[in-house]
């Protein structure tokens, strides 16, 4: 029988997790000598806990004019002799450092405390030397690459043949297919984010009986009802919206000073909508930028607007306006770079990232879009919560 497709996200999740396991060491025992060591994987951690305080991207706190976040500075001669001499951990100093005995060589520097590198740390540290020492990107600015399904025994999907193959690399067998309850609660749970009652989960049963491909046909008419009919639409579209309210940090009072109400649940709704409705992602994306200043705006693309509306406001009598307005950018800034950008901007605000490809004038390029609007930094007091907001 084939993997209902909403059963394939959860398989998609145990491969992520074995993902992960293996990002921490993978199976025990295994020799750092027989698989590839990866620099993001195994190597930069280390490095980050034990060496990047005086030799990583900051400039001021930096040891030695050495750096070893970067391939270039790493392996640079630094008269007669290299931090890092790919392929031979013997005359790479920072293997000399790292393994030696004497107090006054030894890295980490006991006044760091920092502790010595393990004996498995070592042997990863060794191996990635000898491999060639090949630095990497972080992976989020490294285009995706499509790798061809590995062949796997009983994988009928893409996404299977991935979990199974790395289920297999470290002996491991799928386990069996859940009851049809749990899988119909958890079908829910994922769409809607609420059990099924006890009346569904009996329907469900009844009718889930027969050859594989009746079932299959059983399950697919059941995730379709999910996703496409009343009440289950909308429960569907309150379950998706719920991270996107948090992240456009959606508020229904002014989480300042007296936290006064505010009515900014119609663009809540809007959300909701959206969702609902499956409006196109680029849509849903544009209108909430910029809803305001698109040609002939409806009613509901100025609302979508509101995403920018959503930041804590204040009616302190004592805060300073000027101050007020540059926060309310800052706030901008913050969200639309997590959001949209996937990146955290904010310690660019008082300098240069040190991990993300991010300067203090990047920043402030962006700052000044939001810096120009037209509002006040301290906004009247007013008894009544259903007013509008200048």
């Amino acid at each position: 029988m084939s993997l209902p497709p909403l059963l394939r996200s959860f398989a998609l999740t145990t491969g992520a997790v074995l993902l992960a396991w293996n990002a921490v060491g993978g199976a025990p025992g295994r020799s750092e000598a027989t698989r590839e060591v990866r620099y993001s994987r195994d190597v930069r951690p280390l490095l980050s806990d034990r060496c990047f305080t005086c030799h990583g991207p900051e400039d001021r706190a930096r040891k030695a004019d050495l750096r070893l976040d970067r391939f270039d500075s790493a392996t640079a001669d630094l008269g007669g002799y290299a931090a890092i001499v790919p392929g031979d951990p013997e005359n790479s100093e920072l293997w000399l450092r790292v393994t030696s005995d004497d107090s006054e060589e030894a890295m980490p520097p006991l006044d760091s405390h920092r502790a010595r590198l393990s004996a498995d740390e070592l042997e990863t540290l060794r191996a990635w030397i000898e491999q060639g020492a090949r630095y990497e990107e972080h992976w989020a600015f490294v285009a995706p690459v499509r790798h061809d399904p590995p062949r796997a025994t009983g994988a009928e999907h893409p996404v299977d043949a991935f979990v199974h193959a790395r289920l297999s690399a470290h002996g491991i067998v799928p386990s069996p297919e859940e009851r049809p309850d749990l899988l119909l609660r958890r079908l829910f749970i994922d769409l809607t984010g609420l059990p099924p009652t006890l009346a569904e989960s009996d329907e469900f049963l009844a009718e889930y009986v027969g050859t594989d491909a009746e079932r299959d046909a059983v399950w697919s008419a059941w995730v379709d009802r999910l996703l496409g009919t009343e009440p289950y639409r909308s429960r569907y579209a309150e379950r998706m919206t719920s991270p996107w309210l948090d992240q456009a940090r959606y508020g229904d009072t002014n989480g300042l000073h007296m936290d006064a109400g505010r009515q900014i649940w119609p663009w809540r709704d809007w959300v909701l909508r959206a969702f609902r409705d499956n409006l196109p992602f680029d849509r849903f994306l544009t209108e909430q930028l910029a809803g305001d200043l698109l040609p002939d705006a409806t009613v509901d693309q100025l609302v979508a607007s509101g995403f920018n509306r959503n930041h804590v406001i204040t009616d302190e009598g004592g805060a300073i306006d000027e101050e007020y307005l540059v926060e309310y950018a800052v706030d901008r800034v913050d969200t639309t770079a997590q959001v949209f950008l996937g990146l955290t901007m904010a310690c660019a605000r008082c300098h240069d990232h040190k991990f993300d490809p991010l300067t203090q004038d990047d920043y402030y390029r962006l700052f000044a879009f939001f810096n120009s609007n037209e509002e006040p930094g301290l906004y009247s007091q007013l008894p009544d919560p259903k007013r509008a907001f200048e």
